[in-house]
């Protein structure tokens, strides 16, 4: 029998009925009940025609409607692109015309946007959570259907899921999630962490990105209850912690930065025993707030990861030891990294610099509708991350940087993340990012790019003086440029390609 992603709810549902599956503002459904719901809805999918391979578009914050739309679609064979709703009208309009989607779901908060793309893009069907009359309602859809389980359709390694890239270097990329692939992050994740049956989830992170959807795969298969945060507040997010019972989350530094500001006055008002622990990723953990929190109580786990790979890749955790939390630990089960050399399948040595390859049953199918990327980042049997990193003697990983971002100064490899790491460290600098420029001389020289926190004041000089004090002469930045913000993508990336655009002018 072929995994199918539906059949694992469907599995959930058979043995743990009552177990609630989902939670949010104004609704409890058990297992049993969310399992129906998606059958409901993969028939209500093949009423309006869908069959086997079509895909439908979701564009909507954390609540349970994704999930029983995506989990109704995988029992059909229907593919499901979760979409970023930070996003654009155009920027939108080219994800939907690139993956052809003949059905968009979206939140009634975005029907302004949902309006400017009607016409534009091949969605045949429209349905609106919290839905003001526009367009069909969610649930009036959902009624259109039948509880019974549906035959399945489609497993294995056919795609369920496209999550798209955010497209720093170009547009945006579909990554093909198959069946399998859900499969095996499931079990990356509940064979790595401490993921406990009947254990309690918060789902803070957008499920737009892999690190807040992978983890809803691991607690269906191992039978959490997940309770659905549309919005982050750090506040809201300690009353939570406490009013339903939750045990640990996937969060980004940002927000465990945020919640560490709540004034202790205010965290004391909640009771948080029921917290085992953080997850953190999407961008380096500085130790200094692994540090913090364990002097709270409270432990993280670090993780770094990639869409390509269906989610975590590495894990660090307090028992591998505080001495490498500046790590990313090592690889999660049934997965396993090799460092290679650029454009090479030849692996280096211990410690040494090269690409981090990804192998595993989660390196995903490839990106749709586009071959030559695929081909590119599928090779030697496994994922190429165009991730600069190396794995010491006890088999952690650090990663040191995007491959492309490295410059090449006199035959010098330099990082330009050890050099912002520097610059950030000044308290005036409120962030930085370095990039290099051709010279005749070296080949490439190092630049800085640096925005200043407000009230405050910073000289060429000062920046200059830090890197002195810091780093090898090689790695010093050469030249300095001062900007009122850094450019960013929708999901906060620096978009280093426009600051070398800017430099070339």
């Amino acid at each position: 029998m072929q995994t199918n992603l539906g059949h694992i709810l469907a599995n959930r549902a058979f043995l743990s009925p009552n177990l609630e599956a989902c939670v949010g503002a104004d609704y409890r459904y058990t297992y049993a009940q969310e399992n129906a719901r998606a059958n409901r809805f993969a028939s209500a999918l093949k009423a309006n025609d869908f069959k086997k391979g079509d895909r439908i578009a979701v564009l909507c914050k954390n609540n349970e409607h994704i999930i029983c739309a995506l989990m109704g679609a995988a029992k059909m064979g229907v593919v499901a692109a979760i979409l970023n709703w930070r996003l654009t009208a155009p920027e939108l309009e080219y994800i939907l015309n690139n993956c052809g989607a003949d059905m968009l779901i979206y939140d009634d908060a975005f029907a302004p946007v949902v309006d400017e793309l009607k016409g534009n893009i091949p969605a045949r069907l429209f349905v609106s959570k919290f839905a003001k009359g526009k367009d069909q309602d969610f649930e009036d859809f959902l009624a259109q259907g039948s509880e019974e389980e549906p035959s399945i359709e489609a497993g294995g390694d056919d795609p369920c899921v496209i999550m798209y890239t955010s497209g720093t270097t170009g547009k945006p990329k579909g990554a093909m999630i198959s069946h399998n692939n859900a499969f095996w992050a499931s079990l990356g994740l509940t064979h790595t962490l401490p993921w406990g049956y009947k254990e309690r989830y918060l789902l803070v992170a957008p499920l737009f990105h892999i690190g807040g959807l992978s983890p809803v795969f691991a607690n269906i298969h191992k039978g959490l209850t997940t309770v659905f945060m549309p919005d982050f507040d750090p506040v809201g997010m300690y009353k939570t912690i406490q009013d339903e019972r939750i045990n640990f989350m996937m969060t980004v530094p940002l927000m465990l930065m945020a919640m560490a500001m709540v004034p202790p006055d205010v965290v004391e008002k909640f009771d948080l025993s029921s917290l085992n622990f953080f997850v953190c990723g999407a961008s380096p953990v500085p130790p200094s707030l692994i540090h913090l929190y364990n002097e709270k109580g409270f432990k993280i786990a670090q993780v770094y990861g990639a869409t390509e790979y269906t989610g975590a890749i590495t894990f660090w955790t307090h028992e591998i030891g505080m001495d490498k939390c500046a790590s990313a630990g090592k690889p999660v089960f049934h997965g396993q990294v090799k460092v290679c050399k650029p454009g090479s399948d030849e692996e280096v040595p211990a410690g040494e610099v090269g690409e981090l390859c990804l192998f595993g049953p989660q390196v995903f199918l490839g990106y749709w509708n586009n071959p030559k990327a695929s081909e590119e980042a599928l090779t030697g049997g496994c994922y190429r991350s165009g991730d600069l990193g190396r794995i010491d003697e006890d088999g952690c990983v650090y990663v040191i940087d995007r491959l492309k971002d490295m410059i090449i100064s006199g035959g010098e490899n330099i990082y330009p993340a050890e050099i912002e790491q520097v610059l950030q460290s000044h308290p005036a600098v409120a962030e930085a990012a370095v990039t290099g420029r051709p010279d005749e001389k070296w080949g490439e020289i190092p630049v800085a790019h640096v925005a200043v926190r407000p009230g405050e004041t910073i000289t060429e000089e000062d920046i200059l003086q830090v890197c002195r004090d810091n780093l090898a002469g090689f790695k010093r930045v050469k030249e300095v440029h001062f900007v009122e913000a850094l450019p960013k993508n929708s999901t906060g990336k620096i978009l280093k390609t426009v600051l070398r655009e800017e430099l070339a002018k």
